[in-house]
């Protein structure tokens, strides 16, 4: 018998995506990609029986048969790894979108059975070698370098299970991803390397230590970067019913979050709105660099018309493409856009499969594998030296919204994925209604991460000594005054403001000029849009020093109406809209001016006592 023949079998059964496949038992392994030869379907083993295997495919089962001839493929669904990846889009197994839109598109769309290779075979990349012939190598190490695009340097690597002594490498030189570019020799055995490598999207890739976060991601987004940042490396969920603004912020960080590399992955989300993301991304400029954003960002779509199958894969191929960065010495971002959507996968191929329903339907396993994307995130010492032969650090940090039905944060998903990430950016029907944006509620979000990049805001803090407080406690007193805000909420409904105690008024004061002057933020402002460090850390002190100030008025005789008219309030609620992130100059003068205006007060006081 031919090794063609043990390598096939045929469908005994179709149950929608899922097929039973006969004749293969002894001849496969899980997570092994089989073909419907005839049309050219590729789908996975998810189990295994003595008399029979089951697969689920990646594409829609319409039009099949019984008894038609399927065949093992005889390894894991992999990512394609090496240059070209960045500015592409792909669908959830890598398979180029632009490619197909160009070459099989006539419905408008994805067609069924297309099969391209992810990469460009035929493009051509100037190589730059690092190492010369007869140094020793190992996995992970760096040995040339490829410009895949204006912003990103692409690393060529010793694939992570190699080492030797490099017999051979290129000169510099124009390239396609499938020449040889180098050959290493070990135990008088040489082998030859081109520019791709491949990885199962189910496994981690390994490093060599993971470290403390101690670096935020700058998001530009004043609420979260004050009162519930993130570390690179870190892992936030962010749940929010429709309309609550989830996408924005997904693109907002994507747009000016300080991360290296992006790797967006639209799932199941509906076809129009992936279709305004990409198109969104293919016009925005990276405003750090004024060159499309797009020469940092990885592109995968799966959005809700398109087979279920391949819409669970689709998060696990951005993290092992983010993987690949990382190993780099890349920071990379995965936004996930939405897990809700991958955990309806699983709940139907496991329905499917008549398994033993949990909570709502979903399966009793729905922990394990939201723990298992979200445990890849990550701050790591890699393995391998960088271009110069130093240590090599990367991180992953992992963002994935979360869609609960009706807002509800009790339903599974959302409690689930709350057990495994350290940032929570709850979003808020009621203030989306309102038209607050972005409608983060204070006081259901949380972060975890503050302890750990204390110190690196504590480096770039403002030097003013009017308020001598860090980031830090700045944090703590906005969350304090919040708190006291809610708090007072029912017993104003009660009484009424003005019947408030002065203190409880002031604190009323200072909570409508933190929700108005700094939480909300209008992400389509050619100003508002981004807050830097310098800005954001001058609106929160001048916020403060009104209410250190208010407090020592109201001590020495003032009232509240007094605060409220001073004519620099007016200045300060405006910061945000109409002060340039590189004019602080501007905020250092309001900041003047407040202080002019309360000696002011003080003075006309006084004289008014004598």
């Amino acid at each position: 018998m031919t090794e063609s023949k043990k390598n096939t079998g045929y469908i005994a059964e179709i149950k929608s995506s899922l097929i039973t496949i006969k004749g293969l038992e002894n001849k496969i392994h899980v997570n092994d990609l089989i073909r419907v030869v005839q049309h050219n379907i590729i789908g996975q083993v998810i189990q295994i029986y003595s008399d029979r295997i089951v697969a689920q495919c990646f594409e829609n089962t319409y039009n099949l048969r019984l008894h038609e001839k399927v065949e093992s493929l005889n390894h894991p669904l992999s990512m394609e790894l090496g240059p070209g990846l960045i500015s592409n889009i792909f669908d959830g197994t890598q398979r180029p979108l632009k490619e197909m839109f160009k070459d099989f598109n006539s419905s408008g769309f994805v067609e069924r059975g297309v099969d391209l290779t992810p990469l460009s075979r035929a493009k051509k990349w100037h190589f730059n070698p690092l190492k010369k012939v007869n140094e020793e190598v190992s996995g992970g190490d760096i040995i040339g370098i490829i410009p895949e695009t204006a912003l990103i340097e692409h690393r060529i690597m010793i694939p992570l299970e190699e080492t030797g002594i490099l017999s051979y490498i290129r000169e510099e030189g124009e390239y396609t991803i499938e020449d040889e570019i180098y050959r290493l020799k070990r135990n008088n055995s040489e082998k030859s390397f081109n520019m791709i490598q491949y990885w199962p999207v189910t496994k981690s890739r390994p490093f060599f230590k993971r470290d403390v976060p101690k670096e935020p991601l700058i998001t530009g987004i004043r609420v979260i970067d004050l009162l519930f940042p993130i570390a690179k490396g870190g892992t936030v969920a962010v749940p929010g019913g429709f309309g609550t603004g989830k996408t924005v912020i997904q693109q907002s960080l994507a747009k000016w979050c300080n991360a290296d590399v992006i790797i967006f992955v639209g799932c199941g989300e509906r076809g129009n709105e992936i279709a305004d993301v990409l198109k969104q991304f293919s016009e925005i400029i990276d405003p750090k660099s004024g060159r499309p954003l797009l020469e940092r960002i990885v592109l995968i779509a799966n959005t809700s018309n398109m087979p279920v199958s391949a819409r669970e894969a689709s998060i696990f191929s951005g993290v092992t493409i983010a993987e690949y960065y990382r190993d780099m010495g890349y920071d990379v971002a995965v936004l996930a856009d939405s897990t809700s959507r991958y955990a309806e996968s699983l709940r139907e191929i496991s329905g499917l499969l008549e398994e033993m329903p949990a909570e709502e339907g979903f399966p009793a396993y729905l922990p394990s594998k939201l723990s298992s994307f979200y445990e890849r995130a990550g701050a790591v010492k890699t393995f391998g030296k960088d271009k110069d032969g130093n240590e090599k650090f990367g991180s992953i940090t992992i963002i994935g919204s979360v869609s609960p039905p009706s807002g509800d944060f009790s339903e599974p998903v959302t409690s689930t994925t709350k057990r495994f990430v350290q940032a929570f950016w709850a979003l808020d029907a009621n203030l989306a209604y309102s038209k607050h944006y972005p409608a983060i509620n204070w006081l259901e979000s949380y972060s975890n991460y503050h302890e750990f990049i204390s110190n690196w805001w504590k480096e770039r803090d403002i030097n003013w000594p009017e308020i001598d407080i860090n980031w830090d406690e700045c944090r703590f007193k906005f969350n304090e005054i919040l708190a006291k805000e809610t708090e007072l909420r029912n017993i104003l409904q009660l009484i009424g403001e003005e019947n408030l105690q002065e203190d409880q008024q002031l604190i009323i004061f200072i909570a409508k000029l933190i929700k108005e002057g700094f939480l909300i933020q209008n992400a389509f402002d050619s100003i508002d849009n981004y807050t830097n460090n310098e800005k954001l850390l001058g609106l929160t002190k001048i916020i403060l020093l009104i209410y250190n100030f208010g407090k020592e008025l109201l001590k020495q005789g003032f009232i509240m109406e007094d605060i409220k008219n001073l004519a620099v309030i007016n200045d300060i609620l405006r910061i945000s809209t109409t002060v340039p992130n590189n004019a602080f100059e501007t905020i250092t003068g309001i900041k003047d001016k407040l202080l002019e205006e309360i000696e002011s007060l003080k003075l006309i006081y006084g004289a008014s006592k004598k």
